[in-house]
């Protein structure tokens, strides 16, 4: 990856044959890296650091500078769309499309000097997702893909998802401690046995790219925010993968990755 203060190459999308939705996912890809490099060169020069909910939803002056970038990019070349940010902003829009904005994915990672976290952007409409786009800057990788826009990895497809034995398969995953002991534990120890191991990492959508990108097999989590989940979930499967939302336990769980692994993952947590 070239240095934050340096430029780097520009990605370029999958062909598609509707060209509306790659002028989009290029826009898309554009300001996830515009993003990821502000937040990075805002962190070199020291963050301040805000509580929201608890101790580990944490928010930084690099999370609004990124937001309002791309805020001020869409609102110039895209001003009928609608815009949802996780950092406050809501602007309706008239096209019925709506642009979903996590400028830092993993701002606890983020904050302590990690370099797993990420900034992601979903275009959505009201029926599903069209495309995602996400940039890692600490390897100047960026993930563009959807529904109908094959995924690529800065420009090159990605490679088919492997189908791993479930003894064999890797859950990228989180549960905050309160629910230990909970029916959401239980629901969450379930899906666990579909499974041979796990990692908690802090980025969910990093989680997703590494998913997409063959390294891991299932992402499971409940109570995910939109910002959190459309990105990664247009890109896995934009890459022939599955996302569903699974109710149970009294809360809507986002499980991600091969599509034999979340099913086992989506009948584990029904069965309850």
């Amino acid at each position: 990856m070239a240095p934050f203060g340096h430029t780097t190459p520009r990605t370029t999308v999958a062909c598609v044959d509707d060209p509306r939705l790659s002028a989009d996912a290029a826009l898309a890809a554009d300001m996830v890296r515009e993003a990821a490099l502000l937040a990075a060169r805002i962190r070199v020069d020291g963050l301040d650091i805000a509580r929201k909910t608890s101790g580990s939803d944490i928010v930084t002056q690099a999370d609004t500078a990124a937001e309002r970038l791309i805020v001020e990019r869409l609102a110039a070349e895209r001003p009928d769309d609608a815009i949802l940010g996780e950092e406050g902003t809501s602007r309706p829009g008239t096209s019925g499309r709506t642009w979903v904005i996590d400028p830092v994915d993993g701002t606890y990672n983020f904050s302590h000097g990690s370099d797993w976290w990420c900034s992601a952007i979903a275009l959505e409409t009201e029926s599903d997702v069209l495309l995602g786009a996400v940039h890692h800057a600490a390897t100047g990788r960026t993930w563009v893909g959807g529904p109908d826009l094959p995924s690529t990895c800065n420009g090159a497809p990605l490679a088919a998802l492997p189908e791993t034995p479930r003894e064999a398969r890797c859950a990228v995953t989180y549960l905050h401690p309160p629910f230990f002991g909970t029916g959401v534990g239980e629901a969450f120890a379930r899906a666990l046995g579909q499974v041979g191991t796990l990692r908690m990492l802090g980025s969910g959508t990093m989680d997703v790219m590494s998913i997409a990108s063959g390294q891991w097999d299932v992402l499971f989590q409940h109570t995910v925010a939109d910002w959190d989940r459309l990105p990664g979930a247009a890109i896995i499967r934009g890459a022939g993968g599955d996302s569903v939302v699974v109710p149970a336990a009294g809360v809507d769980w986002t499980v991600t990755g091969a599509s034999a692994a979340v099913a086992d993952v989506r009948a584990a947590l029904l069965d309850g």
